[in-house]
């Protein structure tokens, strides 16, 4: 399998090689209407040599880029931390397992609400509570949530491993969300410094995210749809 690469291009689009298509990924709500899984929809192919995915949201040919960046004068600027995870995250220790939390990263897709929000539920030292939080960490798109075991301080909350993007859409709030980018490469920014990759990172497509090239749940508020 090639790497894996992502181009934040200067005011323009993602370049991303490396990955023979994206694929929609619907949040699915529980019987409470909390986000608790994932249904996938239709696969885009792409290019393993190189493809162009739209950043600034104005596309007509989402999930590509069709030079509408240009025309409305977008403002791409890249404007989040370099900082490694580990730099960004605050720990909570709990008497099992912790959790450590990087709050900017958020992007709202909200698998942390289930069952009193996991940062309830590392507080308990119960199995069902510890699996639930182990859960709701892995579910979480923008890895902005780790669990650690108290005792080993290791990670028992897993990451992927396979590269893989997605697009992933929120139809209970009516609206499109990020780009979910799994196990990447490279994440770089051209003429620019590269990002540290992450395990899950998401990426801004509707172009109102404060913390470009990171998905900050602009999409929500502003209630942003692809229209696929």
């Amino acid at each position: 399998m090639k790497a894996l690469k992502i181009t934040v291009m200067v005011d323009g689009p993602y370049r991303v090689s490396g990955a023979s298509q994206i694929t929609q990924l619907f949040i699915q709500p529980d019987a409470q209407g909390i986000s608790w899984s994932y249904r996938k929809g239709k696969s885009f192919p792409l290019k393993e040599e190189g493809s162009a995915l739209c950043r600034c949201g104005h596309s007509a040919n989402k999930p590509y880029c069709d030079g509408s960046h240009q025309r409305i004068a977008f403002d791409g600027r890249v404007a989040a931390t370099r900082a490694e995870y580990a730099q960004q995250a605050e720990l909570q220790e709990g008497p099992v397992v912790a959790l450590s939390d990087a709050e900017k990263l958020c992007a709202f897709a909200r698998f942390c609400d289930a069952g009193g929000q996991i940062w309830h539920l590392v507080e308990q030292a119960d199995a069902e509570s510890i699996a639930l939080t182990v859960r709701e960490a892995e579910h979480c798109p923008a890895g902005r949530l780790k669990v650690w075991d108290m005792q080993s301080q290791q990670p028992i909350s897993k990451e992927p491993d396979t590269p893989s993007l997605y697009l992933l859409e929120d139809p209970q709030w009516g609206c499109s969300a990020a780009i979910w980018v799994k196990a990447a490469d490279v994440l770089e920014v051209e003429q620019g410094k590269p990002y540290p990759v992450r395990e899950r990172m998401t990426l801004c497509r509707c172009g109102a995210s404060s913390n470009k090239p990171f998905c900050d749940g602009s999409h929500a508020s502003i209630k942003w749809q692809d229209g696929l």
